[in-house]
């Protein structure tokens, strides 16, 4: 039996700092290594080991890899898609570059598994709109989108050439209390909740109609475990999964939070991320990762909505303005 020894890269981001808590959980607080380029997240200190690592620095990357004897890793480590549209030469490189190092260090020292998630952003406006398949027409129209697609092939070009047993996800848009989103469109969907409950009203930089797929971390830390952990007997996709929870647009969430508190207003003022939005599909069709490892979400809008503004109110000492 291997004992598992587990590197995550991007541990202080929005999807790392709960993916690593989960994992620890898991697998014991020691094996596994969280790692970022940023100061470590104080959720994060005192669970466990904890390095600082520049996935851009194959070098040093490869000699924590060896180092800390380490049999997955998972890649977290990027550009989203609001921030790279202002610096797309960066995101592309960051993006790219770090996949590649992740790879080429896996086939070398013969990891065990790796993770790297792709998006939603990989799908453009040719993409169907609804129900969006698990193989379609994609055409990305935002760097984000570009690398993250090109990212997927990579994926799946290094476990058919060397066998490496990557797997990945296309995650939909993240909502958590726990950890603050990176800079990505989706972010309205976790800002709303800190400002309901804050300043009793919220101004949206998407239209009030825009509908994009999205989910509660604790599903996609969930999903994202399970697809870890299933037999690679499993795994028919090796570009990357198909997953989703939830459709709702502005308006729908902004409902939803006035059930609890009618005094919360919102407005719209929609920006450059608009058009990225209207891009994207507004739904997707994950049944692929239902058949393959059995993937069912567990949160409805109207349970996380529940979930954020109880835990919230927690975080922000239960005051509000």
């Amino acid at each position: 039996m291997i004992r598992e020894r587990i590197l995550v890269i991007g541990a202080s981001g929005q999807i790392g700092v709960e993916l690593t808590l989960a994992l620890r959980k898991i697998y014991g607080n020691a094996n596994v290594v969280a790692s970022d380029l940023r100061e470590e997240n104080d959720l994060l200190k005192g669970t466990g080991p904890y390095v600082s690592i520049d996935v851009m620095n194959k070098e040093m990357l490869h000699v924590q890899v060896i180092r800390q004897s380490i049999t997955q890793i998972y890649l977290l480590a990027a550009i989203l898609s609001a921030t790279g549209e202002k610096n797309p030469n960066l995101a592309w490189n960051l993006n790219m570059q770090g996949l590649l190092n992740v790879l080429d260090i896996a086939r070398e020292e013969k990891i065990y598994k790796v993770y790297w998630p792709s998006s939603i952003a990989v799908f453009g406006p040719t993409s169907p709109r609804q129900n969006c398949p698990q193989q379609t027409i994609i055409e990305p129209t935002t760097v984000y989108g570009i690398s993250k697609y090109a990212g997927e092939f990579w994926c799946n070009y290094y476990h058919q050439r060397f066998g490496v047993d990557v797997r990945s996800i296309r995650y939909p848009g993240l909502i958590s209390y726990k950890s603050a989103p990176g800079g990505g469109t989706t972010d309205y969907a976790v800002e709303i909740f800190h400002e309901a409950l804050e300043e009793k009203k919220y101004t949206s930089f998407l239209k009030e109609d825009t509908y994009l797929p999205m989910m509660y971390m604790p599903d996609a830390i969930r999903g994202t475990i399970e697809l870890m952990e299933a037999p690679a007997s499993k795994i028919s996709i090796r570009h990357s999964y198909n997953l989703s929870a939830m459709s709702f647009s502005p308006k729908e969430i902004g409902a939803e939070i006035k059930k609890h508190m009618p005094e919360f207003t919102l407005d719209y003022k929609p920006d450059y991320r608009q058009a990225i939005a209207d891009s994207w599909p507004q739904s997707i069709d994950d049944s692929v990762a239902t058949r393959d490892w059995g993937w069912k979400p567990e949160y409805s809008l109207e349970r996380m909505t529940k979930d954020m503004l109880e835990n919230l109110k927690i975080e922000l000492g239960g005051v509000s303005k």
